[in-house]
């Protein structure tokens, strides 16, 4: 038998199956409700903050974005009462607006250094791509932060990606206890909230900024039916990360009214871990091994060593730290420790709360790293549990630009080199103005040195010929490499190309096709008529010249009449003739036999202005006579030569 509370949330095999659900009382009114008290603790407190992101498809599966989920570099600072970052009720600065909508901590980083006085340490880890993975495959994100007497509060704020406006953070976590002593440790389920400057419902819905600006508030499942947090039910937001504060150090002198418990001693004595780690990112190291057994078998003073090997030396100008490791002992039985101490590593990470909301409880292990040197029994636990609770509270933060895409290839296979990724706009402002986000990012790769040898290349040979014989073409020259191909890489350029010109290349002549004949130019006896084509495109370059424009060739009508009777109609006609000349300044026509012609027509323009062309013109019918037997009363066209010089 199962009690099923969710599609992923059961219980099976647990005693009597009895389960207690109770809801959640919520605690928030629209403001952050909790009253901050002046801090009455003595010297400073050293904080590491670790996040733990819970955010997948697993815990969150209804449209959980796969293309780019993550989690923005994370930005805040430990700073005083008179300062706040973001709050409950409150409204967004810009540096808020773009940390919850880009992602972008630029603006955020830049308002928190602009408070100096008010904070003591800007907090900063790196972004997540994706937003899960398992710890053993990636170590969650961390930072190191101090609280004094005036600086005791410690706000933070990183965005879910891709989402409108919606993020994860605390907000003024007093440090400070009412007993004038710093909190040992603080564990914090969050859900997301909502920055109030986009009304988005959806992980990737387009860009739609809100106007006015909304106050800052958890997100809830009945905020929208397409919200991925929607339960008609109305049930508490499943965590989507978790937050660990854990002191560190203390440093001067305490106050505190409380005495000190054996965590708070042992946390004080545990080695402070630098902030920085001096071993270059150029030097690849093995782990270390464990530690030698000690040189001295008395109590006299002996050193014991461990070493590491020195895998790769990404860059040969900077020098790597040692590869063995030193540190003096005694004897067994001289030490002034307990021989029969257990060496314990540290606690792995909680595991998740055992239900979703409400109390239940989690566990935690550990592993025996060195047996007691007596050979005694290590009674120290590896295992512990403890209760936990579930916070309901939720709040959205959203984001104008996709989520960033996964790094591009390194632009180097070895050496120093660039990597790239990209995003994209969702919407462009609803202004119409250009979106100032940037949509790529550059940053530094290192690959592994590169063991290469100079190119040995052969001189450059003679250029070749030119690949045309006239005009535009091109021409290459090569080299060869002389050097072994398994000695390295080479990228020099084996070949090059370049433009070459020659003389232009002949054009020759261009003609059209020719015209069709003209009519004999005489209506008895020999005459000739002609045809006539034009230039389309004349030599250039030494092309071959254009040939003839006008052809003529003879033709014959018939045979002129030569007798009394044929040469009295002649002057008969040429009586008519100057009768119809005299008409026609009258009539505004040319008599002809059987009809009346209008007057010619003016010659046309000459077709070309040298090397031949043709001049056309007409004379048309304005009258036919109905008792005209002639056949020549029909419009006439004649065709003459002109401009028959050469160009």
């Amino acid at each position: 038998a199962s009690i099923v509370q969710k599609r992923i949330i059961y219980f099976q095999d647990e005693g009597s199956l009895t389960k207690k659900l109770c809801e959640q009382d919520s605690t928030f009114d629209g403001v952050t409700d909790k009253p901050i008290l002046d801090c009455c603790a003595c010297g400073t407190a050293k904080y590491r903050l670790t996040f733990y992101g819970n955010w997948s498809e697993k815990t969150h599966p209804k449209d959980y974005p796969r293309r780019a989920n993550h989690w923005s570099a994370i930005i805040g600072g430990s700073h005083s009462k008179n300062y706040v970052l973001w709050e409950y009720g409150g409204y967004a600065s810009e540096g808020v607006k773009q940390v919850a909508e880009l992602g972008s901590p630029v603006k955020m980083e830049e308002e928190i250094r602009q408070q100096s006085d008010e904070v003591l340490t800007v907090i900063k880890a790196k972004a997540q791509w994706p937003a899960w993975q398992p710890l053993n495959v990636r170590a969650a994100p961390s930072a190191e932060f101090s609280v004094d007497r005036t600086r005791h509060l410690m706000s933070f704020l990183t965005m879910m990606g891709p989402s409108p406006d919606w993020n994860v953070g605390l907000s003024a976590e007093d440090l400070c206890t009412k007993e004038c002593g710093w909190v040992q440790k603080v564990v914090q389920d969050l859900i997301p909230w909502d920055a109030g400057t986009d009304s988005g419902v959806t992980y990737e819905s387009p860009n739609k900024p809100t106007i006015p600006q909304e106050k800052i508030r958890p997100l809830t499942s009945l905020d929208h039916p397409q919200s991925p947090f929607y339960d008609p039910e109305g049930g508490s937001i499943t965590q989507v990360a978790r937050v660990v504060i854990e002191r560190i150090a203390r440093k001067g002198e305490q106050c505190n009214i409380v005495p000190d418990n054996v965590d708070d001693i042992v946390a004080d004595l545990a080695p402070e871990e630098k902030d920085e780690d001096d071993t270059p990112e150029t030097c690849i190291y093995s782990n270390w091994s464990p530690w030698s057994a000690c040189s001295s078998s008395t109590c006299d003073k002996g050193k014991r060593m461990r070493q590491r090997m020195l895998k790769a030396q990404l860059d040969l100008s900077v020098p790597c730290p040692d590869t063995q490791d030193f540190q003096p002992c005694m004897g067994p039985g001289c030490s002034d420790e307990d021989g029969s101490t257990c060496t314990m590593s540290e606690w792995i990470t909680w595991s998740p709360c055992s239900i979703s909301c409400g109390m239940g409880m989690r566990s935690r292990e550990r592993y025996v790293k060195q047996f007691p040197e007596d050979g005694s029994v290590c009674t120290l636990p590896t295992e512990e549990t403890e209760k936990c609770t579930v916070n309901e509270e939720c709040s959205p933060s959203s984001c104008l630009m996709t989520e960033w895409g996964e790094w591009d290839e390194c632009s180097a296979t070895c050496g120093m080199g660039m990597k790239k990724r990209h995003r994209m706009v969702k919407m462009s402002p609803a202004d119409g103005s250009m979106c100032k986000a940037e949509t790529s990012q550059v940053e530094k790769c290192m690959m592994p040195e590169c063991h290469t040898i100079p190119c040995l290349l052969s001189p450059w040979s003679e250029w070749s010929d030119c690949s045309v014989t006239c005009g535009k073409g091109m021409r290459t020259r090569q080299r060869m490499l002389k050097s072994l191909a398994e000695l390295g890489d080479c990228n020099e350029e084996l070949e090059q190309v370049e433009k070459c010109m020659l003389p232009e290349c002949p054009i020759d002549c261009e003609l059209t096709e020719w015209s069709q004949w003209s009519e004999c130019n005489k209506s008895c006896g020999k005459g000739h008529m002609i045809r006539t084509r034009m230039i389309q495109m004349e030599p250039q370059f030494g092309g071959a010249p254009c040939p003839e424009t006008i052809q003529r060739k003879k033709c014959r009508i018939r045979k002129c009449i030569r007798n009394p009777s044929i040469q009295k109609l002649r002057w008969r006609e040429a009586r008519e003739s100057r009768r119809s000349e005299q008409l026609r300044e009258e009539s505004d026509g040319e008599q002809f036999p059987g009809c009346r012609m209008r007057p010619w027509t003016a010659w046309s323009e000459c077709t070309k202005l040298c090397g031949g062309g043709i001049q056309e013109r007409y004379m048309t019918v304005k009258k036919r006579f109905k008792s005209s037997q002639f056949t020549s009363c029909k419009d006439k066209k004649e065709i003459r030569a002109c401009n028959v010089h050469p160009c």
